[in-house]
């Protein structure tokens, strides 16, 4: 990319996370973002072709590294509780880890949580929770293999409970939270579920 663009595309960049954090992705203005950019409107779509595509591009690179992570985390995990049963499922700290990461890429974030409605990844809280709860499922099968038993439950309200562990982690973002707020809330989260999930799993 020659220098000139590069610098363009650096500065439409700049904008349009500002713009979309302000006004959230429905409210945008793409005028606005090429004027703030010093660019003419034209001249913003020889970088991007519609507004959503801008907004992926500021979100999309987060998501694949925590989804990445994710998949190394649960292997990790997994490996752990195949080696030495029920113990491992609560020796982790998935709440801190998580907060981390979220704190360490805080503007995709908030971008994503608070202002990704109207684009593809407006049910990204879903999708989380729907990957929650397979790993879930995969661990406690693993805990049932090892010998563990782990008392039958209703599957949907296994699938709402998932979905307020991963929507409690999210709730700082909204709040606007510190990261040392943040990272002390984590700590409660993985106190207050454990305890849950312990139960859930016959250990308590």
């Amino acid at each position: 990319m020659p220098r000139n663009k590069a610098q363009s595309h650096e500065r439409i960049i700049a904008a349009a996370k500002e713009e979309f954090l302000s006004c959230g992705f429905e409210n945008a203005s793409m005028r606005r973002i090429a004027a703030n950019a010093g660019i003419t409107a034209s001249g913003l779509y020889k970088h991007f072709p519609n507004k959503e595509e801008m907004f992926a591009y500021l979100v999309q690179p987060m998501l694949d590294e925590f989804y990445t992570l994710y998949r190394q985390k649960e292997k990790e995990e997994h490996d752990a509780i195949e080696q030495i049963g029920a113990a491992a499922a609560f020796l982790n700290d998935d709440a801190l880890y998580t907060m981390q990461f979220i704190y360490d890429h805080l503007d995709a974030f908030r971008l994503l949580v608070c202002c990704s409605q109207g684009t593809r990844y407006e049910n990204y809280a879903h999708k989380l929770a729907e990957m929650e709860e397979e790993s879930s499922l995969r661990y406690i099968e693993a805990l049932r293999r090892h010998g563990d038993h782990v008392p039958e439950f209703d599957r949907r309200e296994f699938h709402l409970l998932v979905s307020a562990n991963v929507e409690a982690v999210l709730q700082p973002i909204r709040h606007q939270f510190t990261r040392e707020e943040a990272m002390h809330y984590a700590e409660t989260i993985n106190t207050f579920f454990a305890k849950g999930w312990k139960w859930l799993c016959g250990m308590e």
